[in-house]
């Protein structure tokens, strides 16, 4: 006997078939990013990883997870979904290779209050192409309907990546007084100051429809562009040795970021005449009249990773960064000290 006045999970708000129609249509985009060691596909209570499938005899894990901050919000009033994804993966994997480590696999978690399938596909397609160019098998996730804890068409993303190295290979190891900084350019402003970014905006009383001040497209196009992957370039630079440390420039930018890597009683110095400050970055700087340090502290200003290379392996550490498609400029030096010493202006 039915009850007619009974509720059911969809009246909570709470689409199942919903979430089974989306494991289906994501399921192409996770099987593209299968790689050795990938034992499932998606739908199980885990996910499985074969670690001797993948190469490894004596392996140390090393676990990363992030998310992406509030670029999220641009991209949901936006509706430009289709890259936040890449920016998830980046996060996560573009630190765990500072630590010396191959991304080997990766489990997404996206919650909403309303599952939109056509939208959460696009971004899982995004997260799958992250993974796929970083060498990481998409292995599973969790995606959470959550009516009440979520308003229209607010979505929250997070992403956690597991990789490996053999072991006695942790990075940063041997940083020495003399070590050559390499930077490797960044995509623009990334995944990291978004909520300054957003005062900015507003403060400019520009549109995200509006042409971008300082590049093509609209302005919140510009402001989407994806974090860069460095995960293939930073592996074939460990394999050509005469790697110490990476350091993946994020929040605290080059001030804070570079120090992690460097061991007591040791500091930089880096050249900002070495390059040149991206157009986002000066616009940004310019419309909020955002002193030099601040800027230095609060973005990657151009340098999304820091390659900290033996003098005598820089020249053919530069060969193989490049060879991988990364442009690569000499910033500057490791030092006795501590901290980071600047020498030229950005503006």
């Amino acid at each position: 006997m039915t009850n007619e006045n009974g509720l059911s999970y969809a009246d909570a708000g709470v689409d199942i078939d919903a979430g089974n129609a989306l494991v289906e249509r994501i399921k192409p985009a996770a099987a593209r990013t299968a790689r050795a060691g990938t034992m499932a596909g998606l739908g199980g209570f885990g996910a499985l990883f074969d670690l001797r499938a993948a190469g490894y005899r004596d392996p140390v894990l090393v676990a990363a997870t992030d998310g992406v901050g509030t670029k999220l919000r641009i991209a949901i009033d936006t509706g430009c979904v289709d890259t936040i994804g890449i920016d998830l993966v980046a996060m996560c994997v573009n630190d765990l290779v500072c630590q010396g480590a191959e991304p080997l696999f990766f489990l997404d978690y996206f919650a909403t209050a309303r599952l939109d399938v056509d939208q959460a596909a696009r971004i899982i397609e995004g997260i799958a192409t992250g993974c796929a160019r970083s060498g990481c098998a998409l292995i599973g996730g969790e995606t959470a309907e959550m009516p009440g804890m979520y308003h229209g068409d607010d979505f929250d993303l997070a992403g956690f990546a597991v990789g490996a190295m053999e072991r006695g290979g942790a990075l940063p190891r041997g940083v020495a007084e003399g070590d050559l900084l390499l930077g490797l350019a960044s995509n623009g402003v990334h995944s990291n100051g978004y909520s300054l970014v957003r005062k900015v905006v507003e403060r400019s009383g520009l549109a995200w429809g509006a042409p971008a001040p300082f590049g093509a497209g609209t302005l919140g196009e510009a402001l989407l562009a994806p974090t860069r992957l460095y995960v293939g370039a930073a592996l074939a630079a460990i394999r050509a040795g005469g790697v110490h440390g990476l350091a993946h420039i994020t929040g605290g930018g080059l001030t804070e970021n570079l120090p992690r890597v460097l061991p007591e009683g040791l500091g930089a110095e880096i050249d900002l005449n070495a390059w040149t400050l991206p157009p986002v970055f000066r616009w940004l700087a310019e419309t909020a009249a955002m002193p030099e340090p601040e800027l230095l502290k609060t973005f990657n200003c151009g340098i999304g990773m820091i390659v900290v290379a033996a003098p005598d392996r820089a020249a053919d550490l530069r060969l193989a960064l490049e060879a991988e498609g990364e442009t690569v400029t000499a910033i500057g030096r490791v030092t006795k000290g501590q901290g980071v010493a600047w020498r030229g202006r950005l503006l």
